[in-house]
């Protein structure tokens, strides 16, 4: 017998002309707030923005059924989405207005394997040093007794926002 999920989103095109006009931080702490709608990733995977500071951000999850690999576990591509999401907004979280980012490359170290019997998980992530024209930030995967589930690395360049967008 099939499952079914259902889930909504708002235009993303509202948080791209957001993005531009408020710096990074203000930006995610209105999105942790609710006061501008949450990213249409956040709906599909179900993840939520739980805390956002300068250089850090940490992203939370519940497993269910709907995030599982043919094997019986979570799959690690929604390892990847929540390691890539805290280490990109953690870098985001220091940028001025007018300032954007995107992920160059991201290295993702799987330690242990995550089922809904793992409960809710945690992602973490910190800049490591920022530039001009790139930013390193690194994020762990951890559950509730601070266990470490996976780790990962990520470049970011940062860019101007196209003037359309600031």
């Amino acid at each position: 017998m099939g499952r079914t999920r259902t889930y909504h989103w708002d235009d993303p095109a509202i948080l791209a002309e957001a993005a531009g006009r408020m710096a990074g931080i203000d930006f995610l702490r209105a999105l942790q707030a609710g006061r501008l709608p949450g990213p249409p990733i956040n709906h599909t995977v179900d993840f939520s923005l739980d805390e956002v500071e300068p250089g850090r951000a940490v992203f939370s999850l519940r497993p269910g059924e709907e995030h599982y690999n043919p094997i019986g576990s979570v799959h690690g591509g929604i390892f990847a989405t929540l390691l890539d999401s805290a280490a990109g907004c953690a870098v985001q979280s220091t940028l001025p207005q007018g300032v954007a980012y995107t992920s160059l490359d991201l290295t993702v170290k799987f330690l242990r394997r995550i089922t809904m019997d793992t409960g809710v998980v945690r992602a973490i992530g910190t800049v490591v040093s920022s530039g001009r024209r790139t930013a390193l930030a690194q994020a762990q995967l951890v559950d509730a007794a601070d266990r470490l589930l996976a780790h990962a690395t990520s470049s970011c360049m940062l860019f101007p926002v196209p003037a359309t967008q600031a």
